[in-house]
């Protein structure tokens, strides 16, 4: 433990990929970025369902966080995740499909699970046997149904449940601010990738995590 013993570690970042790239570009990108800053995961996010698509971009980040140690996991798509050799799969369905992902994968692999901003979603998807459980949009964006994940469902779940909880969607510097006590991960994606340096603009968010 660190010291003083109490004091909360600071969040780990996990990478949301665009929901469309260049594969002759994205994964160079992806690299360096990988290769400044300490990720906890990477989610493969695309928008496409063609499964020749998602099948050369695994393909690609793997190789890319293989290289460097860090976890990729496709959103969705369990079959491919099994294919592909991923780490695991990121659900969409609130907790609906995490039973069913987590017998399909086995123990090891990572099952995570979008839930909105519903504290119920998210404690059924933890008693599922989620790995982690994703809130948002924290900001403006357009997941989910456009209901904000408040920074009081974070500091509630960072209180009384132990499954990790990630915070993503329309982040802002001040609203990584607010969050940054009571969640572990922040999830990062259009927030960094529109920017002209993504890199910089990821640092830009870290330093806000304090």
């Amino acid at each position: 433990m660190g010291s003083p013993a109490d004091a909360p570690e600071q969040p780990q970042i996990y990478l949301i990929s665009p929901p469309s790239f260049e594969l002759g570009k994205f994964p160079a990108l992806l690299a360096r970025v990988l290769d400044e800053v300490d990720v906890a995961c990477v989610r493969l996010d695309l928008a496409s369902r063609d499964q020749d698509t998602l099948s050369r971009a695994g393909d690609a980040l793997r190789e890319v966080t293989m290289e460097r140690d860090v976890a990729l996991v496709i959103s969705d798509h369990q079959i491919l995740a099994e294919r592909l050799g991923l780490d695991g799969v990121h659900l969409t369905d609130a907790s609906k499909s995490v039973r069913a992902a987590r017998k399909a994968l086995g123990p090891d692999a990572i099952v995570g699970c979008f839930c909105g901003a519903s504290q119920h979603d998210g404690m059924v998807a933890g008693e599922a046997g989620a790995d982690y459980v994703s809130f948002g949009p924290v900001g403006t964006s357009g997941l989910g149904d456009g209901a904000r994940a408040e920074a009081d469902l974070f500091e509630w779940w960072s209180k009384m449940i132990e499954v990790p909880v990630v915070a993503e969607g329309g982040l802002t510097e001040d609203l990584v601010r607010g969050i940054a006590p009571y969640t572990d991960f922040f999830g990062i994606g259009d927030e960094i990738w529109h920017a002209e340096d993504p890199l910089a603009a990821l640092k830009t968010l870290m330093r806000a995590m304090g």
